[in-house]
């Protein structure tokens, strides 16, 4: 038995089908989408509304849907049709490839056809397909070869198409029709792969305490699928699914504080969702992202300021930089007047000559209108914050007694004011017997106190905490 090696690589690339053999299944338009219309939502999950005119027979008849999302969910499928009803349904995700096409015709006759290099002569041979295992195993006419890329020029012509392969991914209903005819067809289904997030540009002018606000949808399509000239719908906040569980996510380091409002927004919404529409139909494209603005507002009150955040009664070897705060509000009164979806904060100054440049981001979660809302964008490098653990001693088995200082320092030629917070108190039950400036009790957890700190100077804070350990 002689064993012959062609190029596999080759072999694939150059695969072809005859014309008259190619199965009608297979969708020969670019598209066969219909009336489309899509509601995307922030958590990976999109409902598809497709209407098409469909031309049925009387009885029971197979019905394919190609051009359908990769990632459809088959059991959130819908069907509305008139005069008829679903018998079956199966979704085929199994593409049509050079790879996939040679492993369906293993038990199959092809066709060979082999170039001499040297005269541009072609051979043609017929051969099975035994197997297809990092490699194509042949039997042509009782010798075995086996093809491998070693770049002779060697091609495959296949007879068909595999019923079970599809250019596309393809939803096929079998429906008992009750008349034939023409009459329009609604599927509806829920599909991930497509998603949507809000970014933000801020630019703050720091002498007027404003900012210019410009909001953008970015939507991406990573589905598998292109959704053609179809009217798109966005809903901001996060709808309820069954599949997967919260994970543990590492909190940030620079955390947004919002405190929420109590003003009703005038967009539009649905249920305890706001809605955003795309002005016009646009073409997804797989694999795309794509912006469209949806917000453009100027002269919106705004301050910068600092804040510095303690661990539980921490000490520092040397100082650290407090973060450098932008603080606005989206009430209508401030002039922002909108309900934010969640999304990226992209903050810019202009510099001295007059030209925008970026000083940090961060996120913001859903916003309801009227909300204040402080976002950390990076670390002072003028202000900075050292706390020491100045003494801690045992006042009785079941109690401890801390005294604290934090030294704020400013090497700015203005003075600022720093909100100085000390976090993990609930840990420990723990009370403020003493302190040289008034602090607010945030929340259970945390200390705060407002720190003015003089330009080119420097203050200190003291604090004695009567905690269980």
């Amino acid at each position: 038995m002689r064993k012959r090696y062609f190029g596999w690589a080759a072999l694939l690339a150059s695969a072809s089908v005859p014309l008259a053999a190619q199965d009608t299944s297979v969708p020969a338009t670019p598209t066969a989408q219909g009336d489309l219309s899509i509601t995307i939502y922030n958590n990976d999950v999109a409902l598809v509304q497709d209407i098409r005119t469909l031309n049925l027979a009387n009885g029971r008849v197979r019905q394919d849907f190609p051009d359908v999302s990769a990632q459809i969910r088959p059991a959130t499928v819908s069907l509305t049709v008139a005069d008829a009803a679903i018998v079956e349904q199966n979704f085929d995700y199994d593409l049509l490839s050079p790879s996939s096409l040679m492993e369906k015709a293993v038990g199959e006759t092809i066709t060979l056809i082999r170039t001499n290099p040297a005269t541009g002569a072609e051979t043609r041979e017929r051969a099975r397909v035994l197997a297809v295992n990092g490699g194509v195993v042949l039997d042509i006419g009782g010798r075995i070869e086996v093809l491998r890329d070693d770049g002779l020029p060697v091609r495959a012509v296949f007879d068909r198409v595999p019923e079970s392969l599809r250019a596309g991914p393809t939803l096929s209903v079998t429906l008992a029709s009750t008349r034939p005819g023409t009459r329009p067809t609604t599927l509806s289904y829920l599909t991930g792969g497509l998603r949507w997030n809000a970014d933000y540009v801020a630019l703050f002018d720091d002498k007027t305490g404003k900012i210019d606000v410009q909001g953008w949808i970015t939507l991406q399509n990573n589905s598998g699928t292109t959704f053609s000239h179809a009217k798109t719908l966005l809903v901001a906040g996060d709808v309820g699914s069954a599949s997967g569980a919260d994970m543990y996510m590492p909190q940030p380091r620079r955390i947004t504080r919002t405190s929420p409002g109590t003003e009703s927004a005038s967009r539009e919404q649905l249920g305890d969702f706001y809605l955003y529409s795309l002005a016009e139909r646009t073409t997804i494209a797989d694999k795309q992202t794509k912006q469209v603005s949806f917000l453009d507002v100027k002269g919106v009150t705004a301050s910068s300021g600092y804040r510095f955040e303690n661990g539980w009664l921490a000490s520092a070897d040397e100082a650290r930089s407090a973060q450098s705060v932008l603080s606005f509000a989206n009430s209508g009164a401030g002039g922002l007047g909108d309900a934010l979806p969640a999304g990226t904060v992209r903050v810019y100054v202009r510099d001295a000559r007059g030209q925008p440049q970026f000083t940090g981001e961060n996120t913001i979660g859903h916003t309801p209108q009227g909300s204040t809302i402080a976002l950390p964008t990076g670390d002072a490098f003028d202000v900075k914050v050292q706390p020491v653990v100045v003494a801690r001693t045992r006042v009785n088995p079941n109690r401890w007694r801390t005294q604290m200082r934090y030294r704020l320092t400013n090497a700015r030629a203005r003075g600022v004011t720093v909100e100085l917070v000390q976090n993990g108190l609930d840990w420990s039950d723990t009370r403020i017997t003493e302190e040289n400036r008034k602090s607010e009790r945030r929340d259970a957890g945390a200390a705060v106190w407002q720190v003015p700190v003089p330009a080119n100077g420097e203050a200190v804070v003291t604090a004695t905490f009567d905690t269980r350990y």
